[in-house]
């Protein structure tokens, strides 16, 4: 049955459309954020944090940057542009993945991306199969979120939409099964290339950032800017390590201590 929310007066499902009924966007956003139908170039924000990542400074640090470009230049140490894979294979284990997993991400990031990438200055491969990070829209893929626009924006409405349709206990956080739910709901027809991009990037999220078997909101936030990665890297550096991630202190993929 078609439901009626507050404040709202059309209808956002619709008797004859079951999921429709079941995944319901995020409503009166516009409460908290300002216009958040509307990209932003250079902030992850959300209803808690409608200014991004503005306390630790990280917003205005990287303000001349989309917030995709934001994402990836945790592997861009050197700020020349250019992601060598030995710097996605290093960064990798500093968020404290294990040597064949780093391996793999490194094969998974460079075959697919690199190219694309590149096809901003040239139409040849890049022979060192490098990541360019002028052009990481480029290598934006279907059936993800739509947290990022095709320029590498970010859309405030379509991250809240994640945890409004996909959140079913609606404590902030979405769980391994949530995981799956939203994966299956974004998944594009024909597109196998996006289903093995969101399985990888959604695996590995949940690899990196679960607590208590939970992939929690601003957590979730912070990784689209990518401030999270740094904040993990300085974590890692302390006696307590970083305490979340699957295989903690042990030998699964990520540990705060331990790794492979």
């Amino acid at each position: 049955m078609a439901q009626k929310f507050d404040g709202i007066n059309f209808d956002v499902s619709v008797d004859k459309s079951v999921v429709t009924q079941t995944r319901i966007p995020a409503i009166n956003t516009d409460s908290t954020l300002d216009a958040p139908s509307v990209v932003r170039a250079n902030q992850a924000v959300s209803r808690e944090h409608p200014e991004g990542s503005v306390k630790s400074g990280y917003s205005e640090k990287h303000k001349d940057y989309t917030v995709l470009q934001q994402h990836v230049m945790f592997w861009d140490r050197d700020m020349d542009g250019h992601i060598w894979p030995l710097d996605t294979y290093r960064g990798f284990r500093e968020l404290g993945f294990n040597i064949l997993f780093s391996l793999l991400a490194v094969l998974i990031v460079h075959i697919n991306f690199s190219y694309p990438t590149r096809l901003g200055l040239s139409y040849f491969p890049d022979p060192f199969f490098r990541v360019y990070v002028r052009d990481i829209h480029k290598a934006k893929h279907g059936s993800d979120s739509g947290t990022y626009d095709t320029e590498g924006r970010f859309a405030p409405q379509n991250f809240e939409n994640v945890f409004a349709k996909y959140d079913s206990d609606r404590d902030g956080a979405i769980s391994l099964s949530d995981i799956f739910r939203l994966m299956k709901g974004q998944r594009v027809a024909a597109d196998p290339f996006g289903w093995g991009a969101a399985l990888f990037e959604w695996g590995t999220t949940w690899l990196l950032l679960q607590k208590d078997g939970k992939v929690y909101k601003e957590d979730l936030r912070q990784l689209y800017d990518g401030s999270l990665f740094w904040r993990i890297r300085e974590q890692r550096k302390q006696p307590k390590g970083w305490q979340q991630g699957y295989g903690l202190g042990g030998d699964g993929f990520v540990g705060s201590v331990k790794v492979f």
